[in-house]
């Protein structure tokens, strides 16, 4: 029995069984951009601009250049692939399709966002979700699912790179759309390559669920060939399955797909296999895999891992997982950000997913990543490269955030002209630390210039939230001051400011 799926606003995915929650978060990341565009540093020095070579590269040798923690982007839904000495990624921006590039795992949070496709035809430029771009031949095709603004009116749609560069430019190149589901609810396309051919995967209308997965054939990257068939894919929870990837090894082809409404923080990944001579659009062909592979770990403090891709290391011998998830247990989509960690294989040929780790939990880079120089500051002052933090006034601090915090500790205070300073090496700071219903607002300056107010206030708990991201800097020393102003809007019960950890960047 089909279920009727719910309007969102333009450019987010709306629940598959509730209205979307989103106030506050977009509100949230307003305030964020406005500190971006609002803030700015202060005139390099001589020393600053004209600083050897030797000296900077010495510097970013002491930082810790093996590691990365995530988040890597504030967007859900992502899709990544490692190709010619860059990682690209995309996520979902509801309005248009962009992409962040960067050879670094761990730069790809302060990389600049490239707009790779945008649609002036109004039948299909709202709601744009879940991009995800393949390399056939020598073009690059970009699949993604669009509509008008009505949530049912959602149809999947390709196009196809100018040249060679997942990058593009694109042009719009295809309708995705089988004989037998020409005029039904689609979204979140992935494309299964086997035995020589391609297929369209893809989460949509099918007797099993409204958003069910499905499976037709493709001629060529833009021309579906027949008709889908419906896989009776099994999920623990009612709702949805969607978002189907694959991973190929050990003579099967491996589905894993996300199930549950991605708003639940038991939103997870199970996964089906096929032979690797089977045809895939025979249902029975399909072996199902009992129980999640992959779901929320409640001591890291992640709920809902899911809506995933996989990608290779830059030298090809490791296997990654890129994924989105959450820091809260509340039935929200706000605060899915995108998360990236290391796969292995099970002795029966099975990929093992593992157990999402801690947002903020140190991991090695991919094998062959160069690495960002890049190192953290923790709110206690501890530092892994050239880094410290100073306190004027008297801050509360504890370990009560828990698996919310970077080492599970932070600071806040609410009294008016407290102050913490970051003093760095290097290009850029990030701040991330708890946001919640009893923050207020705190005024930062970049190497004492002019304050611009930042919001700390969020209508759900969440930690490990990018609170800001300064803009690029000159190499070398910077001052970061976070005042406490006292404030806090009307919806917020306390005028709290927290500090947690900072990400600093050298290059």
């Amino acid at each position: 029995m089909r279920t009727q799926s719910r309007t969102a606003p333009p450019g987010v995915r709306p629940s598959r069984s509730r209205p979307r929650r989103l106030l506050g978060v977009l509100v949230a990341l307003g305030l964020v951009l406005v500190a971006l565009s609002a803030v700015r540093p202060a005139p390099a020095t001589a020393a600053q601009a004209t600083r050897p070579a030797a000296q900077a590269a010495a510097a970013r040798q002491a930082a810790a250049t093996g590691t990365f923690r995530n988040p890597l982007n504030t967007g859900p839904d992502p899709f990544m692939t490692y190709w010619k000495g860059n990682y690209y990624l995309t996520t979902t921006q509801g309005g248009s399709i962009r992409m962040w590039r960067s050879p670094s795992l761990s730069t790809l949070l302060t990389a600049d966002p490239i707009t790779v496709w945008t649609d002036t035809d109004a039948s299909r430029n709202r709601d744009v979700w879940a991009p995800e771009f393949y390399r056939f031949g020598d073009r690059w095709y970009l699949y993604y699912t669009a509509d008008d603004g009505t949530d049912d009116h959602h149809r999947i749609y390709v196009a196809e790179s100018d040249r060679d560069d997942p990058a593009g430019p694109y042009h719009f190149k295809a309708k995705l759309a089988p004989p037998n589901h020409a005029a039904d609810f689609a979204i979140d396309p992935g494309i299964l390559q086997h035995n020589g051919r391609l297929y369209l995967a893809y989460s949509g209308i099918n007797p099993y669920q409204h958003n069910g997965l499905n499976i037709a054939p493709l001629s060529n990257p833009y021309t579906v060939s027949g008709n889908a068939v419906a896989i009776d894919a099994a999920g623990g929870c009612p709702e949805v399955r969607e978002g189907p990837e694959f991973l190929y090894r050990n003579g099967r082809t491996w589905m894993t797909y996300s199930t549950c409404d991605t708003g639940k923080p038991d939103y997870q990944v199970w996964m089906m296999s096929l032979p690797s001579n089977a045809d895939p659009l025979v249902p029975g062909n399909w072996t199902q895999h009992q129980g999640a592979v992959f779901s929320r770990a409640d001591d890291h403090g992640v709920f809902g891992p899911g809506h995933h891709a996989f990608f290779r290391s830059p030298d090809g011998s490791q296997d990654w997982i890129v994924y989105h998830a959450k820091t809260t247990s509340a039935y929200t989509y706000s605060d899915r950000t995108t998360r990236a960690q290391r796969i292995g294989w099970n002795a029966d040929g099975s990929p093992n997913l593992g157990v999402p780790l801690a947002a903020g939990a140190t991991q090695d880079l991919p094998s062959g990543d160069p690495g960002p120089g890049g190192y953290w500051i923790n709110d206690d002052g501890r530092s892994n490269g050239p880094g410290s933090l100073a306190y004027t006034g008297t801050w509360n601090s504890g370990t009560g955030c828990g698996v919310q915090c970077f080492w599970g500790n932070d600071h806040w205070s609410d009294r008016a002209g407290n102050t913490a300073t970051f003093t760095f090496t290097g290009t850029r700071i990030a701040l991330l630390s708890v946001r919640d219903t009893g923050n207020g607002y705190a005024a930062l300056s970049i190497d004492g210039g002019a304050e611009q107010r930042l919001d700390y206030y969020g209508a759900i708990r969440t930690g490990e939230t990018l609170q800001f991201l300064s803009p690029r800097l000159p190499y070398g020393q910077h001052t970061l001051r976070v005042r406490v102003t006292g404030e806090h809007d009307a919806q917020s019960g306390a005028s709290f400011v927290s500090v947690d950890r900072a990400e600093v960047y050298v290059n």
